[in-house]
């Protein structure tokens, strides 16, 4: 909710005296209407920019009814039609859509254009201070052997050889990093939904070294097993929608079954495992202990390749002097 304010009024430079908002508790401490009582951090939030925050009477929905009118809007004139790559993207074309196409556009009933309105309210309304500070979050984190410090599932590198407790502050579009007041870094946030990413700060390369804690996400290994079999890709996706909880590692322990088993065997052991809605490793593993002595199971003979001999490294090797042996002949020899 700061951020959205700090926004759109450091774009527009002007603010009003009063905002109508609804008893929302974003910004309510207790009480509604004119008895309401706003909290005092978002009371000193407002002070800043120069408003103050007023809740309307409880029953008159009606006095914010301009911004619910521009919600319906966005949702039958902004989205219809477009598309968007990211979540960044959809919010770079709603910001030109809002401050451009709109802005100039006549209004459907009385044709006024919100651009001129806005020149000819200027006088009435009350100037942003030349600067204002951006909201942002106060986060205390430490950092690792290897210079980084956890936020939001990412990773940010802090240069230099000291291991030491930081003070991270989150604004809206970057973090900021302080030791003892000193800054020590500055990092872009990644885009919406990205996790398990190392950033270094603006301007400095990324180290080749890993967080002691990152997350090892098995994809590709959970690819190769829904590929092979059918019944594997079944199991897969029941095991990870129930019970599951540490799914990658899961992933990991069933892949090292796979690559242990022949694939006859292990298909069988899965399928049993699903029948009976099976999701721990250790149990599967028994399964397939059992698929192994009940069925007189046989391992498959390795495949010979008859050409051998005619490859250029086994010609090549072929004149060269036979090992000798022989120490491996003494009885008394402790080698």
């Amino acid at each position: 909710m700061k951020c959205f304010f700090h926004e759109a009024l450091t774009f527009w430079q002007y603010v009003a005296d009063d905002c109508i908002i609804d008893n929302t508790n974003l910004a309510r401490l207790y009480g509604t209407g004119k008895n309401a009582v706003i909290h005092p951090e978002m009371a000193q939030f407002a002070k800043q920019y120069g408003f103050s925050f007023v809740c309307h009477e409880k029953g008159h929905a009606n006095r914010k009814a301009g911004n619910e009118r521009g919600f319906f809007t966005v949702e039958t004139n902004f989205f219809p039609g477009r598309e968007f790559a990211s979540l960044e993207d959809m919010n770079r074309q709603a910001f030109e859509w809002a401050t451009v196409r709109m802005a100039n556009r006549p209004t459907t009933k009385t044709r006024l254009i919100p651009a001129l309105v806005f020149e000819y309210e200027k006088p009435y309304l009350k100037k942003l201070p030349v600067y204002v500070p951006a909201p942002y979050r106060v986060l205390e984190r430490g950092t690792d052997q290897y210079g980084y410090t956890a936020v939001g599932g990412n990773y940010y590198w802090i240069p230099g050889v000291k291991r030491h407790d930081v003070k991270v502050l989150q604004y809206a579009e970057h973090l900021m990093v302080y030791k003892s007041r000193k800054l020590l870094g500055r990092y872009p946030l990644p885009p919406e939904g990205v996790k398990n990413k190392r950033i270094p700060p603006e301007g400095q390369q990324i180290p080749p070294h890993m967080p002691r804690n990152r997350k090892k996400p098995a994809i590709k290994q959970e690819k190769i097993l829904r590929e092979t079999a059918k019944p594997i890709d079944e199991y897969l996706t029941f095991a990870i929608k129930n019970g599951v909880k540490q799914k990658h590692r899961f992933i990991r322990a069933l892949y090292g079954l796979y690559r242990k088993m022949a694939l006859e065997v292990f298909i069988k052991t899965v399928g049993r495992a699903l029948k009976y809605r099976i999701t721990d490793i250790k149990t599967v593993e028994r399964i397939a202990t059992l698929q192994l002595t009940a069925t007189n199971f046989q391992m498959p003979l390795p495949q010979i390749d008859r050409q051998l001999e005619n490859r250029t490294a086994y010609i090549e090797g072929c004149f060269a002097d036979d090992v000798d042996l022989s120490v491996y002949d003494t009885e008394d020899n402790d080698g």
